[in-house]
C-alpha cells in the first residue's frame, strides 16, 4: 500500500497515459499510404512493438542513441518481413513518424478521468525518458498539459530512467520530498526500480508481458489509483 502522507505523483507518459501503441499505430497506417507502400500494418507491428520496447531499452542504458533508435526499428522490421527500401526511404519514413506521432491524441482507457480526479488532491508531474519536444506536443495535443507542474525528461536531466538522478531532479524542482512522492509507470525497470531507488513510492502499472512488481502496489487499470490514493 501507499504511506500518507503524500503530495505529489509523477506519472509515465507513454504507455501510461498517452496510449502509444494506438497512436503508433495510426502514425504508421498514415505514413504508409501517404508513401504508397504496400505494408500490412497489423504484420509490421507484431514485429514492430516487441523489438521497439527492446531498442528503447538499449537506448535507455546508453547502448545506442536517438538516431541510430528511430532508424533501426524500421530498417529491422523492413528486413524481417523482407520489403527492401533503401537508407532514404528509411529516413524519410522515421522522420514522418516523428513528425506525426506527436500529432495522435489517443490516450490510455481512463487516463483523463484519472488526472481529473487526482488534480483535485494532488500535485501532478511527468517523468519521461522520451525527446523533450516531442513529449510537450504530444501533452498538448492530447490537452492534459494543463494537469502537470513539472515535466521532466531525460533530455532535461542529462539521464535516462531508472538513473535515479531523473527522480531526484524531478522531486526537487518539485519542490517535495521522496518520501512524499509516487511515480506510477508501466515500466518495472525504468519507472517502478529506477523510482524506488531514488526514495520515491511507487505504482506498477502492469501492462506489458514482464514480471509485475513484488515490492509495492500494481495497477491493471489507471481507475485502480482511487483505492490507492
Amino acid at each position: 500500500m501507499i504511506d500518507h502522507p503524500v503530495t505529489d505523483i509523477f506519472f509515465d507518459l507513454d504507455h501510461t497515459l498517452w496510449d502509444f501503441e494506438r497512436n503508433s499505430e495510426v502514425t504508421y497506417r498514415n505514413i504508409f499510404r501517404e508513401a504508397g507502400l504496400p505494408v500490412d500494418v497489423s504484420r509490421f507491428l507484431q514485429v514492430y512493438i516487441p523489438l521497439n520496447l527492446q531498442l528503447w531499452k538499449e537506448y535507455r542504458e546508453g547502448r545506442i542513441q536517438a538516431e541510430e533508435l528511430r532508424y533501426r526499428r524500421l530498417r529491422i522490421v523492413f528486413d524481417r518481413l523482407d520489403l527492401r527500401l533503401d537508407d532514404r526511404q528509411i529516413n524519410q519514413l522515421a522522420q514522418a513518424y516523428i513528425d506525426q506521432l506527436s500529432l495522435q491524441t489517443h490516450l490510455v482507457p481512463g487516463a483523463a478521468d484519472i488526472l481529473g480526479y487526482l488534480s483535485g488532491k494532488y500535485r501532478l508531474h511527468i517523468i519521461t525518458n522520451g525527446f523533450g519536444e516531442v513529449q510537450y506536443r504530444k501533452l498538448r495535443n492530447s490537452r492534459i498539459d494543463s494537469y502537470f507542474s513539472e515535466i521532466v525528461h531525460s533530455e532535461r536531466a542529462g539521464v535516462k530512467k531508472p538513473d535515479p538522478r531523473i527522480f531526484q531532479l524531478a522531486t526537487e524542482l518539485a519542490g517535495v520530498p521522496a518520501s512524499r512522492s509516487v511515480m506510477v509507470g508501466d515500466s518495472l525497470e525504468a519507472d517502478v526500480l529506477g523510482a524506488r531507488s531514488a526514495g520515491l513510492q511507487t505504482v506498477h502499472f502492469h501492462v506489458h508481458p514482464e514480471p509485475a512488481d513484488t515490492a509495492g502496489p500494481v495497477i491493471y487499470g489507471l481507475e485502480e489509483l482511487k483505492s490507492l490514493l
